[in-house]
């Protein structure tokens, strides 16, 4: 269990990020069309997972959108953005944003937020994944990881893009 903050205040997640160095854990998610993804997806390519609790905050909608500005200067890299928010209002978010250079993928019915020790157990925010940036390299191994401190602000982009 990690502590965190929301506003100031102490929350925790269900576990720690999963270690630099490590082989990221295999995970299962669901694409805007209702098809299970996993890590294989990706495979021979940089991933960048930007976990948000919902698209329908600000702060998530920020980290989306300066994501999505920076992908194009990304070689060989997807950035997948997670939520646990239904497939059906990512679309719509990325659609109503102009969002076309990331990749957004609920969790809603796996177990990533447990995998990835990101899973909130207590406060309002109870069940919603914690903010966070995990880079896996094309080997899959983890080179990159941070857990947004206080979770309504934004990730150290510059520290995330550096590691790529």
């Amino acid at each position: 269990m990690t502590a965190i903050t929301f506003h100031g205040k102490p929350i925790h997640t269900c576990g720690n990020l999963p270690e630099i160095g490590s082989k990221a854990p295999h995970f299962e998610l669901v694409s805007g069309q209702l098809k299970n993804v996993t890590l294989k997806n990706y495979e021979g390519k940089k991933k960048v997972l930007v976990i948000v609790p919902s698209l329908d905050t600000p702060t998530c909608a920020m980290s989306t959108r300066t994501f999505n500005e920076k992908s194009s200067r990304l070689d060989n890299t997807v950035i997948l953005v997670i939520s646990l928010d239904l497939p059906f209002a990512q679309g719509r978010f990325c659609e109503t944003e102009g969002i076309k250079d990331i990749i957004p993928l609920s969790c809603f019915r796996s177990s990533f937020a447990d995998d990835y020790g990101l899973r909130l157990t207590d406060s309002l925010l109870k069940g919603l994944t914690a903010r966070a940036v995990i880079i896996i390299d094309k080997d899959n191994t983890i080179i990159y990881s941070e857990l947004v401190k206080d979770i309504t602000n934004e990730p150290d982009y510059k520290a995330a893009l550096a590691s790529l």
